[in-house]
C-alpha cells in the first residue's frame, strides 16, 4: 500500500532503511515509489532433484516481467521443510517471503498466523478457475491463504517388460498384486512390488481402499483405529510377509526409485514428481516401457490421496506485493503448461487441460482422471502433525514389530493426544 508521501521524500527516506530482504526503494510491501515492484523475493522450493532446476529456471525468469525484482532461489529439502518454515517464521530471522507448502501444511501454516491472506481479486480468480479440490486445500476457515501449483496423487508404476515376461497384466486390486507378484518371481526371479515401510502417506491408499480415513473431521473422530483402520495395517503387512512385496524403514524412496529403475522390483506406488526420476533409470531409457495404473484397491475400492504444493506469502514478508505477485506468476497457466511439459506435473487451472503441451503428455493424462477421483484429505490444522505418530506405527506394522491391531490402536491413542477433545 502507498504511505501516501512525495516519491522523492519515500526515496530519501527508505533509502537509509532498506533492509536486507529488499534491497531497493520500496515500501514495505515490496512496491517502488512509483508503483513499481522491486526488491527481493526470497523462495523456498521443496522441489525434489530432478525437478528443482527448472523450478530455478521458471523462478527466475519472474525477472523478465519485473526487472527490479531479484528472486532468491533457495531449495529446502521436502523432509526438513515444514519445522524449518516453522522456525524461520516463529522467529523472523530469515524467513522466506514465500513458501512452497505441501497442501497439508497450509491449514497449521494459517492457524499459527504466519501466512498473509491472497488478495481478494486473487482469491475470486483461484475459486473460478482452479480445480475446486486444489482451491479447497489452500483454504482455512473460509479464507484463502494459498494459490494451488500442482496437485497429485498416487497411482501403480510399473515395468511393462517385467509384467509381460511374466505373463500378468498391472493387478486392480490386492489379491491380484500378489498373484502378479508370484508369477513375477517365478519368470524373473525379482521382487513384484516395492512398498514403502518408512513414510505413512504410503499407507493412505490402503485405509481408503478399506473404505476408512484416518479421521472424521465433520464429527471431530479418530477413525484410523476402527474396523477399516486394522484390515489396513493387516493389508501392508499381508503385502510383505506374502513375499508380494519387499521394503526398507529407511531411505524408502531413494531405495524405491533404485530398485524400480534397475529392474529389481517390477512395481512401485509413487507420484506424478517420480516420472521424470524414473526416465533416467536404465530399465525405462525407452520411456514406453513404464506403465501407471491406478492404485491397486482394497477389499471396498481403490483409492489414492490428494496431494500437492501451494504457494504461501510470509505474513511478516517486507516484500507483499512482490511476493504476491511472484506467486501469481509462478502459478499462471503459461508456468503451469510448462511444468507440466517438462516435469509431467499436473496443473491446478482447469484451462491448461486444453492446452497442447498438456494434451500431449500421456503421464499427464492418466494422472488427471486420478487426481479426479482422489480422497481429498481433511484440511484442519493437525494435518500433518498426523503423519509422524502415523508412520512409527505403520513401519512397525509393515516390519512385522507390532501386531496390524496394536498398530492401529497406537496410531489412535496418539492422534487423540494431538486432537484434543476429538472422540
Amino acid at each position: 500500500m502507498r504511505r501516501g508521501i512525495a516519491a522523492t521524500a519515500l526515496v530519501a527516506t527508505l533509502a537509509l532503511a532498506a533492509t536486507a530482504c529488499g534491497g531497493d526503494t520500496k515500501d514495505d510491501s515490496g512496491t517502488q515509489a512509483g508503483g513499481e515492484l522491486s526488491g527481493t523475493v526470497t523462495w523456498w522450493d521443496t522441489s525434489n532433484d530432478a525437478e528443482k532446476a527448472s523450478f530455478q529456471k521458471i523462478a527466475e525468469a519472474f525477472t523478465a516481467k519485473h526487472p527490479k525484482v531479484t528472486v532468491k532461489y533457495v531449495n529446502v529439502p521436502y523432509g526438513d521443510a515444514q519445522n524449518k518454515v516453522k522456525n524461520a517464521f516463529s522467529s523472523g530471522s530469515e524467513a522466506p517471503d514465500v513458501i512452497r507448502a505441501d497442501v497439508g501444511w497450509v491449514a497449521d501454516f494459517a492457524s499459527l498466523g504466519y501466512l498473509d491472506q491472497v488478495p481478494a481479486d486473487t482469491a475470486k480468480k483461484v475459486d473460478a478457475d482452479f480445480l475446486p479440490q486444489a482451491a479447497a486445500s489452500g483454504k482455512y476457515e473460509g479464507k484463502t491463504y494459498a494459490v494451488p501449483q500442482v496437485i497429485d496423487t498416487l497411482g501403480l508404476f510399473y515395468n511393462k517388460k517385467m509384467l509381460a515376461d511374466a505373463g500378468v497384466q498391472p493387478p486392480k486390486n490386492l489379491e491380484e498384486l500378489k498373484t502378479a507378484a508370484a508369477a513375477i518371481k517365478a519368470k524373473t526371479g525379482k521382487a513384484g512390488l516395492y512398498l514403502r515401510g518408512d513414510d505413512s502417506y504410503w499407507f493412505l491408499p490402503l485405509i481408503y481402499g478399506e473404505g476408512g480415513d484416518l479421521v472424521d473431521a465433520k464429527n471431530k473422530a479418530v477413525t484410523v483405529d476402527n474396523e477399516a483402520g486394522v484390515k489396513a495395517f493387516k493389508a501392508a503387512r499381508d503385502l510383505v510377509a506374502s513375499g508380494a512385496a519387499v521394503t526398507n524403514s529407511t531411505d524408502g524412496y531413494q531405495n524405491m526409485q533404485t530398485a524400480f529403475k534397475t529392474g529389481q522390483v517390477a512395481m512401485m506406488v509413487n507420484g506424478p514428481w517420480g516420472i521424470k526420476d524414473t526416465y533416467a533409470g536404465e530399465q525405462f531409457t525407452d520411456k514406453a516401457n513404464l506403465g501407471i495404473a491406478p492404485v491397486p484397491a482394497g477389499s471396498v475400492k481403490a483409492g489414492g490421496p490428494q496431494g500437492g504444493h501451494d504457494l504461501a506469502v510470509y505474513a511478516g514478508s517486507k516484500n507483499r506485493a512482490a511476493a504476491h505477485a511472484f506467486v501469481e506468476y509462478m502459478t499462471s497457466q503459461e508456468v503451469q503448461v510448462q511444468s507440466a511439459k517438462e516435469l509431467s506435473l499436473l496443473p491446478t487451472r482447469t484451462a491448461a487441460y486444453d492446452q497442447a503441451d498438456v494434451k500431449s503428455n500421456e503421464m499427464v493424462q492418466f494422472f488427471k482422471p486420478a487426481v479426479d477421483k482422489a480422497v481429498e484429505r481433511a484440511w484442519i490444522p493437525e494435518n500433518g502433525s498426523l503423519f509422524e505418530p502415523l508412520k512409527v506405527e505403520y513401519t512397525k506394522a509393515v516390519t512385522g514389530a507390532s501386531t496390524p491391531e496394536d498398530a492401529a490402536k497406537a496410531a489412535g491413542a496418539e492422534f487423540r493426544k494431538i486432537l484434543k477433545g476429538w472422540k
